[in-house]
Order: C-alpha cells, then structure tokens, then sequence
C-alpha cells in the first residue's frame, strides 16, 4: 500500500494524529514491539537520509558513527540512495554489515545494460563483431524507439532481492527491526509517494528511478521515480511517524558553477539539482534546536562515483566523529543501548523465515508458449531445496538475451504444503523486439590510401513464440553488401537450431606484384545462399555453437584496370560451387574490443565441386581457421591470436579470397597486398589500459604489435624463411561505435607511417 505524503502545513497535525493512533492502537494491531526505550525515557529519534547516487555511501559511514556514539534509531525514512542504505539498515543489517557488503559489490560492472560477455549466446557475441553493441535504437509500433534506461538496474534489483529476502512475508514496514518508509515521487501527477508497505526490494528500487537513468517503477498501478524529484531529505514523512527528534544526513549533490553550464547535459543535470535543492531546503526549514542536520563534506565526489564507495564511507564516518559531541544528547548508556542492540537482532532473527523447496514456477509479462520455454532453460524446478545463487544464475541467464528491460522474482507460502511459489516477473523492452544498430569502418594511412564503410544492422528477436530471429545486416562504402538470415530453435527439449541465409557482396580489390606493385583493379561479385542444422556448445550455447549444412555460391571477377606486367587476359571470370560445409566456433573473451581474458576460436571447412565459367567441373576443399587467446595482469594485457587457412585451385582473379595487409593484419602492408592459396600468420599484440576515464569511451589504451606470415600460391612454395614480419605502435580507445587506434606502422618489405583505424583490424 502506498500512501502520498502529506502538505506542508499539515505536519504538526500529522505528527499529532500519528501519536494518537499509536497510543490508542490495539494490542492486535500488526506494528512489532519497537526496539527503543519506553516512551519519557527519552525521545523517540528518527533518521532521515537523503538521495544523492554514490554520494549516498556517506551514510554508511555516518551509521558507523552513530553506532560508535550509541545513538539508538527508533525509525528511518530514505529517499533514493539513502531510501536503499536506510531500507538495508532498518530490515536488520548493521553498519559493519552494511560497508562489508558495499564494498564488496563491483560497482562499475552493476548498472551495464547487458550481462557479461561470456553469457551472451553464441549469435549475441558474433553482433560484437559486426557492429558496435553501444549504440541501438528499437522500432515497436511504426515507431522507432530510444532505451528508457541509460543503465540497467536488474543487477542492483538482484542485490536488493538478496539483502531482503527475509522481510518477504511481512505485512507492513512497521514489522522490520527498526520501522522504516522510502520516498518515490508519482510520474503521472508529480505527487511524493510514501511506501510503508508490501515489497521492500521493490520500494529501495523504485525510491531510486533516477528519470534518464533507470527506467521508472510500476507498483499499485502507478509509475514510480526517484523521491528527490519531490522530497529528497524527507523529514515532514519522519515527523509524521511520531518522531520527536530527527538527526537528518544530507548528501546531495550542490548546484555545479558556471562553467558546467555550456552544453545541454549541464544545464539539464543543473535544473534537476535546482529542482532537489529547493525541496531540501523547504526539509531542512522543518527542523527544529533539538534536532541535528549533518551535511558531511563530499567536495568533487558525484552521484555517478560509485567506484569511489571505499573513500566515500570513510568521509561520512570521520565527518560524523567530528559531531560526536553533539549525537551526544541522543546517546544512551552501555546497558541500554546493548538493550536497543539485542532487541533489534531479536526482530531480525524473528523475521528471518528460511526459504523452503520451491513450489510451481510462474511467468507474469511472456505468453504462455513462451513461458514454457523459458522454464525449460532454467535450472531451478518445482520440488528442488530453493537455492537462491542458482535462482540468481538463471535470471541472469534470461537477461543476457537481452529482450527483457526488467527481470525480477517474488515467493509467496503455500499454506498447504509449506512449499513457496516462484514467479518470475519480466517486462519485454519497451524498444524492441525489431534492434537496429549503427557501424563505422574507416582506415587511412595518409598518404591517399583508405577505406570508409557504413554498416546498419537489423535483428527481429522473437519473430515466433518459439523463439525465431531474423537477421539483416545491410554495407555500403567500399563494400556492399547484404546478408539475411533466419533462425529457428528446434521444440521440445533439444537445443539444436536450424538456420537459413543468403549473403552478398560486390567490391575492388586491388592485386598486387611481390614487392608490393599494384598490378589490377578488379570488381569481384558474389552471392552466397545455404542451410544449417547446428548444435549449441556449452550450457545454451554460452561457449559457442556447431554447424554442419549445405552451401551454394556464385561469384564474378571482371578487371577494370590492369597493368601490362600482370601475365593474364582482362576477361571477367565466372565461377560457381557447390557442396557441404562444417563450423565450429567457441567465443569467451570478456570484450570483443581490447579484451583483457579468455579466448575466440573459430574454424571452417567445405569441401563440394566447382565450375569455371561453364566449363569441366573439379573438387574443391576449402579450410579456413582463426585463433584469439588474451591474458591480463594488472592493467598489462597479452594477446596472441593467429590465422590458417588453405584452398585448392583458386581462379587467379580471386587470389584475394585468403590474404594480409593492414593494420595489425600484417601492419605496413596494404590491404590485400599479400594473398594466395595457402596463409599463414601470426600476432603478439600487448596493451596497457591507461587511468584516464573519457566518456564517449570504455578506456583507453596504449600497446603495440609484432607481426609475421605470408601467402602461397603453391604448396611446394611454401617456407617459414618466407615469413614476413610487421609491427605496430598504438594508442586506442573502445569507443561507443567501434575500437579506434591511431598507430604507427612499420614492415620492412612494406612502408613505414601512420594509420588511423576506426572498427575490427
């Protein structure tokens, strides 16, 4: 049940009628024992806490203070940030617990909108390499759609469901070790919206809908946002639950100065920290002598620093030491206060109910048919012990196929046989389930050569119930090209897919002589069509996939420049194959640009028959193999990756379909200028991440590349003495549209300069 706050003018009544319906509230009344003194022993304290985002760690701090100085708290009311930490407090967590649990959580890795690379599934690690995975736009409805979150908020809501799983059955929050309320503010009608009961982690999460940030909270029919829109240091809400005195903490953000307000992310962040500003201080008017404001002083620290959480709680806790003779008057002896101490953990240990075996598992947001299949890919099932890491695991499961904005759970008892039923609560994207991103490839190396292509990508999850995708990928600048596929999993209980695709391209290609002469300008045309059955490796396909089918190409060579020293005839050549081919791919590294560990390997083999223009038709096998292996110390990265790939009778006007050249692909040689049958390369690439956080970046780094391998016309031509070598100096950032590297290159049977290389080398 939500209640709204009440007007201004009315807290003195407020707080009155509050008192009285406590002292005149029955003995069958649901509020707990409180864990306070009896009332004219001393005055009944409220803690009041504010929003400000990581700033909000400060309060950890404070609560270590206040518990140093035997403060009892008798009732907490928080607002975003300080609505999480006081919620945390008041459901019976202590401050050490409160900072051990802080500063265990990996903060930088919590609010990523997609879960770790590594359990993505196979087709969603393959996207990372055809177009950046930042930026997306969504089209629902003949509308094309933004992201209503800028960051996720499912890892946090996982957290804030593990923290207060023992508070699940309670029918108010006036039953928690200490009462508490969170402050939301109503999206629709701009009202502050009081919580004080129903589902605790779901209050914490609502009471932080920072608007831009996180998408806001459904509850009771109303759609919740972050509480400082409205009350960010709710004290009229502490005054009427009865407190007598408030000790209020104040951790917002201060209005920016005049030189943050030059671009429209300034000014829009300014208004909304007028806007919190001017209710902060209408709150700070309410209080009284005898109550307390602490204001700890958090200088440059932001709302976005959560990386900073260790200095922030030593701020609030060294700034509340230097107050300790003014929580002095607050303060109770040793004895009572162990009294306050003990009764609290009472009321913890109270409503502690271990959670038993699991009963039916329920779907709520997803159609039936879907609900049945996204149970089969869970690992928790009705009857098992409920294990609450492995609940965990498979929500994260669901999240990494990226169609749910929101992913959460709730138990309720069954009276009848004791058993607690799971329901899983998801909410599709509001922009999906139609995906489309937006690519760049760009390479120079300033002296006239380059390249630009523009690539746009289209991905239609859920095409039908049974979990079907199509995707379109469309190039245009040096290539063009088109590809479309479709997917469909098998039913029942296999994980085995089949898919279907076509693929084409047209571009140039340059040829060139052994030491490096442009010899012919030539338009190659192609055009792909095949079928796979495929198999996934790994649990749901999260280390790769397997494929084996049948595959059919048409290609075209037409020369549009030719030089008098290359021995052929300026005809277009034709050619056709057809036959089987079998793939395996495995993809673990932790990022598709720079990773810092884990491994890609990838391997193909087709073997069928081919015929040139028209003619006598002859075998063909065609293999093709790549490797990546990563491994970090520190901020010190090795890379060793390396490529194997091997065909027989080529028509000469193709000799580009295995080749080198360009950056970190034999760096120093053009593009394509080494090619031929039969390839072999090698790379050792090492980066360093630098300390500098850009935001239009991941990171930056620094590092270089040493290089070596070469192209075969022939077997008997082959020889490692023939190995040519190549290396690299870069500086490079993993951008919001692709990796960037601004490199000096260098081969010695190549040139010596600069690159500059915008997406995948």
């Amino acid at each position: 049940m939500l209640s709204r706050s009440a007007p201004s003018f009315a807290h003195g009544l407020a707080a009155a009628l509050a008192a009285l319906l406590m002292l005149c509230a029955p003995a069958a009344a649901q509020t707990p024992p409180a864990p306070q003194q009896q009332a004219g022993e001393r005055p009944r304290v409220a803690l009041v806490l504010s929003g400000g985002g990581a700033r909000g760690f400060a309060h950890v701090g404070v609560l270590k203070a206040l518990e140093a100085a035997r403060v009892p708290v008798d009732m907490v009311v928080g607002t975003s940030m300080g609505a999480i930490i006081g919620g945390l407090y008041a459901s019976g967590m202590t401050a050490e617990e409160l900072e051990r649990e802080i500063l265990g959580v990996e903060w930088g890795n919590l609010f990523n909108t997609r879960e770790p690379r590594q359990l993505l599934s196979q087709r969603r690690k393959e996207e990372d390499f055809e177009l950046s995975p930042v930026l997306q736009l969504g089209f629902r409805d003949g509308e094309f759609r933004l992201p209503t979150g800028a960051v996720s908020s499912r890892s946090l809501e996982m957290l804030l469901r593990r923290y207060t799983l023992a508070t699940r059955h309670l029918a108010s929050f006036d039953q928690l070790p200490t009462p508490f309320r969170a402050v939301a503010t109503d999206m629709e009608t701009g009202q502050a919206v009081v919580m004080d009961r129903g589902d605790l982690a779901a209050a914490l999460r609502a009471s932080m809908s920072v608007p831009g940030v996180f998408s806001p909270l459904a509850i009771d029919d109303r759609i919740l946002g972050d509480g400082g829109l409205v009350n960010n240091l709710p004290v009229d809400v502490a005054r009427a639950m009865g407190a007598e005195v408030v000790i209020a903490v104040n951790i917002g953000t201060p209005l920016a100065g005049r030189d943050t307000l030059g671009t429209v992310l300034g000014v829009t962040t300014q208004m909304v920290n007028i806007l919190t500003e001017q209710n902060v201080q209408a709150s700070i008017a309410l209080l009284t002598p005898k109550d307390l404001l602490l204001a700890p002083q958090l200088g440059k620290l932001s709302s976005s620093d959560f990386d900073k959480a260790v200095e922030l709680v030593k701020i609030g806790n060294d700034y509340a030491d230097t107050v300790r003779q003014a929580l002095e008057r607050f303060a109770v002896d040793g004895p009572r206060y162990a009294g306050w101490v003990k009764s609290r953990s009472a009321q913890a240990l109270a409503n502690a109910d271990r959670v038993g075996r699991v009963g039916a598992i329920r779907f709520e947001g997803v159609s039936d048919e879907r609900a049945g299949r996204l149970a089969r890919a869970l690992d928790t099932e009705p009857g098992q012990r409920m294990d609450v890491p492995r609940l965990e695991a498979d929500l994260q499961k669901l999240a990494a196929s990226g169609d749910y904005e929101r992913i959460d759970y709730t138990l309720s008892r069954r009276e009848d046989n004791g058993t607690e039923d799971l329901t899983i609560q998801l909410r599709e994207n509001a922009w999906g389930p139609n995906y489309l991103r937006v690519g760049l490839d760009l390479r120079t190396d300033f002296q006239g050569e380059g390249a630009f292509n523009l690539r746009i990508s289209h991905n239609r999850h859920w095409l039908n119930e049974s979990g079907a995708e199509w995707r379109n990928r469309v190039q245009l600048g040096e290539t063009v090209g088109l590809f479309s596929e479709i997917y469909q999993p098998l039913g029942g209980n296999s994980e085995r897919f089949v898919a279907a695709y076509a693929d084409g391209s047209v571009n140039k290609v340059e040829l060139f002589s052994d030491n490096g002469d442009a010899l012919a300008l030539v338009q190659r045309q192609g055009v792909k069509v095949g079928a796979d059955v495929g198999w996934p490796i790994g649990l749901r396909g999260t280390v790769g996939e397997a494929r084996l089918g049948v595959v059919a190409s048409a290609r075209r060579a037409q020369p549009e420049l030719i030089s008098f020293a290359l021995p052929v005839t300026a005809q277009t050549v034709r050619w056709t194959e057809r036959g089987l081919r079998a793939a395996v791919m495995a993809d673990q590294l932790d990022f598709a640009n720079f990773p810092s560990r884990g491994y890609r390997g990838q391997a193909e083999l087709s073997w069928g028959r081919r015929q040139v223009d028209g003619g006598d038709t002859s075998d063909f096998t065609r293999l093709e193999s790549s490797f990546t292996a990563v491994k970090s110390w520190g901020v010190h990265s090795f890379n060793v990756g390396g490529r194997l790939a091997y065909t027989n009778q080529i028509p000469l006007a193709a000799i580009d379909e295995y080749s080198l050249g360009g950056f970190q692909n034999l760096s120093g040689y053009r593009t394509a200028q080494v090619a031929g049958n039969y390839l072999l390369f090698g790379r050792l690439t090492y980066y360093q991440r630098l300390p500098y956080s850009v935001g239009v970046a991941r990171a930056l780094f620094v590092g270089g590349s040493l290089e070596a391998g070469n192209a075969w016309t022939e077997r008997s031509d082959i020889t490692l003495r023939q190995l040519r070598g190549a290396g690299s100096l870069f500086v490079g950032a993993d951008t919001g549209i692709g990796p960037l590297y601004l490199s000096i290159v260098s081969a010695p049977k190549g040139y010596t300069g600069l690159y500059l290389f915008l997406g995948r080398p």
